[in-house]
């Protein structure tokens, strides 16, 4: 049986209410091949295997499944197992039923602010790292940054000119963000208001010593 159809399987006897699961795929020749292709996975080799995890939040699981059904495109036969799985909590699930979007969230943070703010330093704290590579395609307009010490992209805003995205098209990727079922919190940190940019693109950020 193929990779992408052995998945389906192990997907459908995990049930709805799997949050992670460790999984391992067992080449029937060299792992350098599987290793190069699920790559994206940061897979660990243990005695001929290849074990990642995967969870149920957002893309993730139909992204696996583009890379096992790229094993079987490339005849890289092998066999895929659940070692375990982990399942959600009733107060797990509860939280995420009162998860806010971030399009709604990101209103919510704009509204509060002073009239006539003119550039922002704000924050996108993700409830997985699985979504950072995701949300940052698809806030590539926002040019955002990794905050190393957290599961967190930064980005600027203007209201007006200068360096930064403007509020709408952030409102945009935060939508698109949505579709994609990628989920955290959005916070302002820091605020200016009737900058003017003499011979600069706008104000410079410093925070923990580096300009950002």
């Amino acid at each position: 049986m193929q990779a992408a159809d052995q998945w389906v399987l192990l997907q459908e006897g995990l049930g709805s209410d799997w949050a992670e699961a460790r999984l391992s795929f067992a080449p029937e020749g060299s792992t350098t091949a599987a290793a190069a292709i699920l790559a994206p996975l940061s897979p660990g080799r243990v005695e001929g295997e290849l074990r990642f995890h995967v969870t149920r939040a957002g893309s993730a699981p139909q992204r696996l499944r583009n890379l096992l059904e790229r094993l079987d495109q490339r005849r890289v036969w092998g066999t895929l197992s659940l070692i375990e799985a982990t399942r959600e909590t009733p107060a797990a699930e509860a939280e995420k039923s009162l998860t806010v979007p971030l399009a709604d969230a990101w209103e919510d943070a704009v509204g509060g602010l002073a009239p006539g703010w003119s550039d922002l330093l704000c924050e996108l704290e993700l409830d997985s790292s699985d979504h950072v590579p995701r949300a940052a395609l698809l806030g590539a307009p926002m040019n955002p940054t990794r905050n190393p010490e957290a599961i967190a992209l930064r980005f600027r805003v203007s209201g007006k000119q200068g360096y930064g995205v403007s509020s709408g098209m952030a409102r945009r990727c935060f939508e698109r963000m949505d579709a994609d079922g990628i989920t955290g919190r959005i916070s302002v940190l820091g605020g200016l208001s009737d900058t003017e940019n003499a011979i600069t693109q706008g104000p410079v950020w410093r925070v923990g010593g580096r300009s950002v």
